[in-house]
Protein backbone atom coordinates (compact mmCIF):
# COMPACT_ATOMS: atom_id res chain seq x y z
CA UNK A 1 0.00 0.00 0.00
CA UNK A 2 1.47 3.52 -0.88
CA UNK A 3 1.51 5.91 2.25
CA UNK A 4 2.11 9.38 2.28
CA UNK A 5 3.10 10.97 5.40
CA UNK A 6 2.55 14.55 6.05
CA UNK A 7 4.33 15.90 9.02
CA UNK A 8 6.96 18.59 9.92
CA UNK A 9 8.58 16.41 13.11
CA UNK A 10 11.61 14.80 11.60
CA UNK A 11 10.96 12.11 14.45
CA UNK A 12 7.58 11.36 13.81
CA UNK A 13 8.19 11.02 9.85
CA UNK A 14 11.25 8.37 10.95
CA UNK A 15 9.13 6.40 13.56
CA UNK A 16 5.94 6.21 10.85
CA UNK A 17 8.36 5.51 8.36
CA UNK A 18 9.78 2.52 10.04
CA UNK A 19 6.72 1.28 10.84
CA UNK A 20 4.97 1.19 8.18
CA UNK A 21 7.93 0.03 6.03
CA UNK A 22 8.81 -2.60 8.16
CA UNK A 23 4.95 -3.94 7.09
CA UNK A 24 5.82 -3.68 3.38
CA UNK A 25 3.93 -0.65 2.84
CA UNK A 26 5.71 2.11 0.18
CA UNK A 27 6.01 5.24 2.34
CA UNK A 28 7.05 8.50 1.26
CA UNK A 29 7.29 11.71 3.17
CA UNK A 30 6.78 15.69 2.99
CA UNK A 31 6.98 17.87 5.58
CA UNK A 32 4.00 20.94 4.41
CA UNK A 33 0.96 21.02 2.74
CA UNK A 34 2.32 22.22 -0.49
CA UNK A 35 4.35 19.57 -0.97
CA UNK A 36 1.48 17.18 0.09
CA UNK A 37 -0.05 18.11 -3.01
CA UNK A 38 2.08 17.86 -5.44
CA UNK A 39 3.09 14.28 -4.43
CA UNK A 40 -0.16 13.36 -4.06
CA UNK A 41 -0.83 14.37 -8.27
CA UNK A 42 2.94 13.20 -8.49
CA UNK A 43 2.20 9.63 -6.66
CA UNK A 44 -1.36 9.03 -5.87
CA UNK A 45 -1.47 7.47 -2.05
CA UNK A 46 -4.15 4.83 -0.69
CA UNK A 47 -3.30 6.19 2.79
CA UNK A 48 -2.32 9.69 4.31
CA UNK A 49 -1.18 10.50 7.92
CA UNK A 50 -2.04 13.69 8.26
CA UNK A 51 -0.60 16.00 11.21
CA UNK A 52 -3.22 18.60 12.23
CA UNK A 53 -0.52 20.99 13.91
CA UNK A 54 1.35 22.04 10.32
CA UNK A 55 3.08 25.52 10.44
CA UNK A 56 1.84 26.56 6.60
CA UNK A 57 -1.57 25.15 6.56
CA UNK A 58 -4.05 24.02 9.36
CA UNK A 59 -4.14 20.14 8.64
CA UNK A 60 -7.81 20.18 9.22
CA UNK A 61 -7.59 22.55 5.90
CA UNK A 62 -5.81 20.62 3.91
CA UNK A 63 -8.54 17.34 4.44
CA UNK A 64 -11.35 19.11 3.81
CA UNK A 65 -9.73 20.48 0.65
CA UNK A 66 -8.25 16.33 -0.16
CA UNK A 67 -11.85 15.36 0.55
CA UNK A 68 -13.59 18.28 -1.47
CA UNK A 69 -11.59 16.96 -5.08
CA UNK A 70 -12.95 14.06 -6.87
CA UNK A 71 -9.86 13.14 -7.39
CA UNK A 72 -8.53 12.51 -3.82
CA UNK A 73 -11.93 12.16 -1.70
CA UNK A 74 -11.63 8.43 -1.44
CA UNK A 75 -7.86 8.71 0.10
CA UNK A 76 -8.35 7.60 3.53
CA UNK A 77 -6.90 10.29 5.25
CA UNK A 78 -5.87 9.20 9.50
CA UNK A 79 -5.61 12.65 11.42
CA UNK A 80 -2.64 12.86 14.04
CA UNK A 81 -2.18 15.24 16.78
CA UNK A 82 -0.36 15.41 19.96
CA UNK A 83 -3.16 18.10 20.36
CA UNK A 84 -6.66 16.61 20.83
CA UNK A 85 -8.03 19.96 23.12
CA UNK A 86 -6.89 21.91 19.90
CA UNK A 87 -7.83 19.35 17.38
CA UNK A 88 -10.21 17.09 18.70
CA UNK A 89 -11.25 14.05 17.28
CA UNK A 90 -14.78 15.15 16.12
CA UNK A 91 -13.60 18.17 14.52
CA UNK A 92 -10.77 16.20 12.41
CA UNK A 93 -14.07 13.30 11.80
CA UNK A 94 -16.27 16.17 10.46
CA UNK A 95 -13.31 17.33 8.27
CA UNK A 96 -13.61 14.92 6.37
CA UNK A 97 -10.75 12.75 8.38
CA UNK A 98 -11.10 8.64 7.81
CA UNK A 99 -9.83 8.13 11.74
CA UNK A 100 -8.06 9.87 14.05
CA UNK A 101 -4.50 8.82 16.24
CA UNK A 102 -3.11 10.47 18.69
CA UNK A 103 1.21 11.22 19.71
CA UNK A 104 2.55 9.68 20.81
CA UNK A 105 1.09 7.12 18.27
CA UNK A 106 1.04 3.24 19.24
CA UNK A 107 3.47 1.61 16.73
CA UNK A 108 0.81 -1.50 17.31
CA UNK A 109 -2.20 0.63 15.90
CA UNK A 110 -0.38 2.49 12.99
CA UNK A 111 1.24 -0.95 11.92
CA UNK A 112 -2.95 -1.92 11.86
Amino acid sequence: MKVLVIEDHAADIKLSNLVLSTALHEVAAVEAAEQALAAIKEDRPQLILLDLDMPSVDGLALARKLKAEPDTRDICVVAVTFYPEQYPKDAALAAGCDAYLLKPIDTCELSD
